[in-house]
């Protein structure tokens, strides 16, 4: 009877109404779902329409072979330029997002509406496309690698200021606090509390973008950059594919090797921030730091034993030993600004551009402006953003499939097995690896798809960076639940459902999001390459050197990036 009476009891509680933000969020989210689903049937995706094309890889591959390398001192050349640009274009990318940031910040920011003003400089940055930006500076500028940096900058703003200053939204407060009472100024409480608290983050931020503009670089070569991408385009000009794949080999394993690097200096970096000593309050020093050091201990009991003299005895606590960490961050410093100037060097950029090109920018302004669709109409242009947004959208929803399956196999909690495990994160590493523009350009070459052949590429391209995020949150599960579950005879799977994937199905649609909106930017630089949507009228204007009408495209695709970041951010924090 208590057992009858208790459960009628549960029965009878009425569970809260959800509230209507995430009801709203959800329909948004199914919504987009049945619109993704039905664009790929409308695109004519069948099994028959890809085996078809099969037939036509033999005579490529007679075209390709034998592969004809460059000659090594103009290949060293090309790989030395185009690492330039994207170091420098990095670089300085990465600098000018420190203000853009501060200012996007809740916390940071002088002003309440210079939030806005900075977050919206942040999405122009990313909405319009670096190859549109260098045509745009191949106009100011000489042609060479200059155009390419700036581009890279530029646009590399939009990413790494909008996640520093969502960085900085997160931090502790309590440093800050403790600063601000001493009378410091912004400046002295940014540098001093903050910056130190999110420098981890701003680093992985970088270095994460820097393996996508070397990705990106190869597209630059299109608007004139020198470097890879551009050796790779004058190949493909005249369809010499035994020189072209060569080099798009080249730039596949450049980016692989970059990705290592990159990852490994990431961790060391990261794992080197993980403990951070906030004065005064009581925090853990990890060993072999300033705090724990035998000179500071003796410099305490010299304070308790020797009260005349602190100077002395302050000027030795204050003392920063050269251990081995405080020696390796010294060699980073150090090795970082020798790499940026053997980049200025090597990417023989024509500096002295920078003080002259003022000259050309009435002449730029004037065939940009007023913004001109040109023969175009107006649903010529709905159609075309209309066709980019599904080509965004049937490969988020493609990569989101196969992430499904390879992500838990490259989870240490899921894997069956170490090997498993390895293999599997190989597998996305070499994915992640490959620029998406070569992929799409082989597979159009192959199958002549057109936009079909371009929402493949995105779709594969998008499994290595989602399935990675995927994988490296599903690690991230707290074991509790699946403890849980283990605990009352759960098999693997039924662990994997109802503990593991139940509990990272917000950051799943969080990373899903992300990649849409990467996605959104990929397929209209694949208009490059014959992909369709508003790329490819964003090209074709840029090559007839139709300013007016970049201006005016340009300008629907940051209100399109505009109003689907604001879906993305209202969604993301409805389902928090």
């Amino acid at each position: 009877m208590k057992l009858a009476s208790a459960a009628a009891r549960a029965a009878a509680v009425k569970r809260p109404r959800p509230p209507v933000a995430t009801v709203a969020a959800v329909a948004v989210l199914a919504a987009v779902l049945g619109l993704a689903v039905w664009s790929l049937l409308s695109f004519g995706f069948t099994v028959s329409s890809l085996t078809d094309s099969l037939d036509k890889v033999g005579p490529f591959l007679r075209r390709m072979l034998p592969l004809g390398f460059p000659p090594a001192g103009e290949l060293a050349q090309s790989v030395a330029t185009t690492l330039s640009i994207v170091l420098l274009g990095t670089a300085l990318s990465a600098l000018l997002s420190i203000p853009i940031a501060y200012l996007s910040a809740r916390n940071t920011s002088p002003r309440p509406w210079l939030v806005p003003v900075g977050r919206a400089i942040g999405v122009v940055a990313r909405a319009i496309p670096d190859v549109i930006l260098a045509m745009l500076f191949t106009l100011l500028f000489s042609l060479g690698a200059l155009p390419g940096i700036l581009a890279i900058a530029l646009h590399s703003i939009g990413m790494i200021s909008k996640m520093f200053a969502d960085a900085i939204e997160q931090i502790d407060e309590g440093p800050c606090s403790a600063v601000r009472a001493t009378g410091a100024s912004r400046a002295q409480e940014f540098w001093s509390a903050v910056f130190p608290q999110v420098l981890p983050s701003w680093v992985a931020t970088v270095l994460h973008r820097s393996d996508i503009n070397l990705r990106a670089s190869v597209l630059l070569g299109y608007a004139g950059v020198t470097g890879l991408g551009y050796d790779l385009w004058l190949r493909l000009q005249y369809t010499d594919y035994r020189h072209a794949v060569p080099i798009a080999l080249v730039i596949l394993l450049l980016c692989v090797a970059f990705e290592l690097v990159s990852s490994l200096i990431r961790r060391r970096l990261l794992d080197a921030g993980t403990v951070r000593h906030v004065p005064g309050a009581g925090a853990a020093r990890p060993s072999g730091s300033a705090g724990s050091s035998p000179d500071h201990a003796a410099a305490r009991r010299s304070l308790r034993t020797a009260p005349g003299d602190r100077g002395a005895v302050i000027a030795a606590a204050s003392h920063r030993p050269w251990t081995r960490d405080r020696l390796a961050a010294a060699g980073g410093r150090l090795a970082i600004g020798v790499i940026l100037i053997l980049a200025i060097v090597g990417s023989h950029a024509k500096w002295l551009d920078l003080v002259t090109f003022w000259r050309n920018v009435p002449l730029v302004a004037e065939r940009a402006w007023p913004p001109s669709f040109g023969p175009r109409t107006w649903p010529m242009v709905r159609g075309a953003l209309f066709t980019t947004v599904q080509i965004a959208l049937i490969a988020t929803l493609l990569s989101g499939i196969m992430a499904l399956v390879l992500a838990p196999l490259a989870a240490r909690n899921v894997a069956p097995n170490a090997a498993v495990r390895g293999l599997a994160r190989g597998v996305l590493l070499v994915i992640r690896a490959i620029p998406e523009l070569i992929l799409a350009i082989v597979l159009i070459i192959v199958s002549g798809l057109g936009r079909q052949a371009g929402t493949i590429a995105l779709a594969i391209g998008g499994l290595g960076l989602l399935g990675k995020l995927v994988a490296d949150s599903l690690e991230e599960t707290p074991p509790g639940p699946e403890i849980a579950v283990r605990a009352v005879g759960g098999t693997r799977l039924q662990v994997l459902f109802a503990a593991t994937f139940r509990l990272n199905i917000p950051a799943f649609i969080g990373h899903s999001l992300y990649l849409f909106d990467t996605n959104l930017r990929s397929a209209t630089l694949l208009g490059v390459v014959g992909a369709g949507g508003i790329g490819y009228y964003l090209i074709d204007a840029s090559r007839v050197s139709r300013y007016d009408q970049v201006t005016a495209l340009v300008a629907v695709l940051i209100a399109l990036v505009l109003v689907i970041e604001g879906i993305a951010v209202l969604t993301r924090r409805a389902l928090r």
